[in-house]
């Protein structure tokens, strides 16, 4: 019996190692670029610009998040933030949903591992889930409950990832885009956001290969083709949306993380629209629900998760809806999480080369001192708010 346990752990761990090594390089790839955007996009310009639940004001936090980081917990404590300053809640969450599920490291991610039509998915649903959110806090999230969530959020009682949150180490200054980017101060930036997005996701994404892997490993494929109803097309396009984001709540993964077993659970039978709404789900684990408690109360914390659940439930709908006569789901349940062994292929390669970028981004973070701010990564954000990046070139 104990043989057979450590062969079926064994087993669950080099399928997750195997998934790791087959993402490395995107990661890598998706942070750099993540990081070079938040190292020219200044914390201070987006505030303002997040008072009322306008279209503009949508569309600016939508646009925004995106270039922010992929942490949950982060994007979380940000968006409380810019309520405190005087977002409204619909702009903060907005901000909120595109800062986790229109990254770029996701999309590059999604692409390698599932296929293009996914990223196309993720970056078609998300707006949506947005709008959604936005027209459905107009009914359930207003007066007394905006008030009182405003008055628990000044609070400011600490969740995770607060000091990650309130840091703004891009570059300042008046210079054009790629002067910025071409300095020292910006080779800095970059690896102070490069480096401390890693170490805001790193436990997510090792839980979620870990969680993957043992899905890989011990799940049989026809219990989760039954439990998806696979043989029953339609069947399984109603409750593939549905049961998608209670996955994830039960998960506990949540950023990029939980891609690895979004592609498990497509090779398994879920539905297009149902892997859409998993994915989105990152925002309503069972950790962060009780954050949004702590933030905002236990009123709004119930609208915001009721609402965000009919919102990623309405785009996956939406989506399948769209992307079906389009010709835009993918008919292969093949998607490539697992190599069969480690060889000289384009992974190693690009791997390589990649983790030499890392490299060098993890040297420039640390010849500038900045492993000091990995301890205020989830303490007050009061201290941690403003740092200028170092001038060494």
């Amino acid at each position: 019996m104990w043989a057979d346990l450590g062969s079926s752990i064994l087993d669950a761990l080099a399928k997750a190692g195997a998934m790791g090594w087959e993402i490395l390089w995107p990661l890598i790839l998706g942070f750099t670029l993540s990081a070079i955007v938040q190292a020219v996009v200044r914390k201070d310009q987006v505030r303002r610009r997040l008072a009322d639940d306008s279209p503009a004001a949508l569309t600016w936090a939508a646009g925004t998040g995106a270039a922010s980081s992929s942490c949950s917990y982060a994007a979380v404590a940000l968006a409380r933030s810019l309520f405190r300053k005087g977002a409204s809640m619909s702009a903060a969450m907005a901000f909120e949903i595109a800062s986790t599920n229109l990254v770029l490291e996701l999309g590059i991610i999604l692409a390698l591992l599932m296929g293009w039509q996914f990223t196309l998915a993720e970056f078609v649903g998300g707006p949506l889930m947005i709008l959604v959110v936005a027209l459905l806090f107009r009914l359930w999230m207003r007066g007394r409950i905006v008030e009182a969530a405003r008055e628990q959020a000044d609070k400011g009682l600490a969740g995770s990832m607060e000091g990650h949150a309130g840091m703004d180490m891009s570059v300042q200054g008046d210079r054009s885009f790629w002067q910025r980017l071409l300095s020292g101060d910006g080779y800095t930036a970059v690896a102070n956001y490069f480096v401390m997005d890693w170490a805001s996701v790193l436990r997510d994404i090792v839980v979620g290969l870990l969680i993957a892997g043992a899905f890989a490993a011990w799940i049989p494929t026809d219990w989760l083709q039954g439990f998806f109803l696979s043989d029953h097309p339609t069947a399984a396009k109603v409750w593939g949306p549905l049961v998608g984001p209670l996955v994830a709540v039960m998960s506990f993964v949540c950023s990029v993380g939980n891609v690895p077993l979004a592609a498990v659970l497509w090779n398994g039978g879920i539905s297009f629209g149902g892997v859409v709404s998993f994915l989105f789900a990152d925002l309503i684990i069972i950790p962060i629900i009780l954050i949004y408690r702590k933030y905002y109360g236990t009123a709004a914390a119930l609208r915001i998760v009721g609402t965000f659940y009919v919102a990623m439930v309405a785009a996956g709908y939406v989506v399948e809806l769209v992307f079906t006569p389009l010709g835009l789901v993918p008919d292969d349940r093949n998607a490539t999480v697992i190599e069969s062994s480690i060889s000289w292929n384009y992974t190693t390669w690009l791997n390589i080369v990649f983790l030499l970028l890392g490299a060098a981004l993890l040297w420039r973070f640390t010849r500038t001192g900045g492993w000091p701010m990995l301890k205020m990564m989830g303490g007050d954000p009061e201290p941690a708010r403003e740092r200028e990046p170092a001038t060494r070139s």
